[in-house]
């Protein structure tokens, strides 16, 4: 069974420029997702998307296959799901299992892309997310009337939430999805969908410089929590 991994990058960003090769803890951004794609023994190729040359030479050094995304394709109002189409329609021996990679989430737990495939397989689901449980209390807002997701009247203390009345929020660290399920509904979500879990410090992606500051700080800050970024075996590991 031939499983990639697909990272999208491309090289304009309106909200933080040239984002995806932003130095973060000294090394570009989009480093630790195809570090990450090389810790789980079951990838067979990495690959990454993009229209910027610095990004895709950046990325063959660190060992992906690049795509060279046309410019159609690579705009703010361009889809992600647009990128994977072209990604299938472009190489030859194609995956029957893609995981899709956002560089925006440096921060993943170690094991978790083998534990996620693990589970995907397993479970015989056409699409998988990662999900961050979250222990807010959500409300809705319509016009200037506010109504609440959760019975106020009996409002829980965060420590007694029920494990069936958290709420999980769709972190973007990772999909998987078959590409039988994705040539038939070009989504990278739908069918059967399984998940994976993050614990909450893993949750967070990258869409602004205060989001950048703040991770890049949570992960130096957690050098001896041993918050995993690279493999532990690797020498660049937090600068080990």
């Amino acid at each position: 069974m031939k499983i990639a991994a697909f990272i999208p990058a491309r090289g304009g960003s309106k909200g933080i420029p040239r984002k995806n090769i932003l130095p973060f803890l000294g090394f570009p951004l989009i480093n630790y997702s195809i570090e990450y794609a090389k810790t789980c023994d079951f990838v067979n190729d990495i690959y990454v998307s993009t229209d910027d040359r610095e990004i895709a030479k950046i990325s063959t050094s660190s060992g992906a296959h690049v795509i060279n995304r046309p410019k159609n394709i690579s705009t703010d109002t361009a889809t992600t799901e647009s990128a994977i189409q072209h990604f299938l329609d472009t190489i030859d021996i194609k995956p029957e299992i893609i995981i899709l990679l956002q560089a925006t989430s440096p921060l993943r737990p170690a094991g978790s892309l083998t534990k996620a495939i693990n589970t995907f397989i397993q479970g015989e689901y056409d699409s998988l997310l990662s999900l961050t449980p979250t222990h807010q209390f959500f409300w809705k807002v319509n016009g200037d009337i506010a109504s609440p997701e959760y019975d106020y009247m009996n409002r829980p203390r965060r420590q007694d939430f029920h494990p069936s009345d958290i709420p999980y929020d769709e972190n973007g660290s990772l999909y998987i999805f078959t590409r039988k399920h994705f040539e038939k509904t070009g989504n990278r979500l739908g069918g059967k969908i399984g998940y994976i879990s993050f614990p909450e410090k893993y949750g967070y992606q990258i869409d602004s410089m205060d989001d950048f500051t703040f991770l890049e700080s949570l992960a130096s800050n957690n050098r001896n929590e041993k918050i995993k970024i690279f493999s532990e075996n690797d020498s660049n590991f937090m600068g080990k």
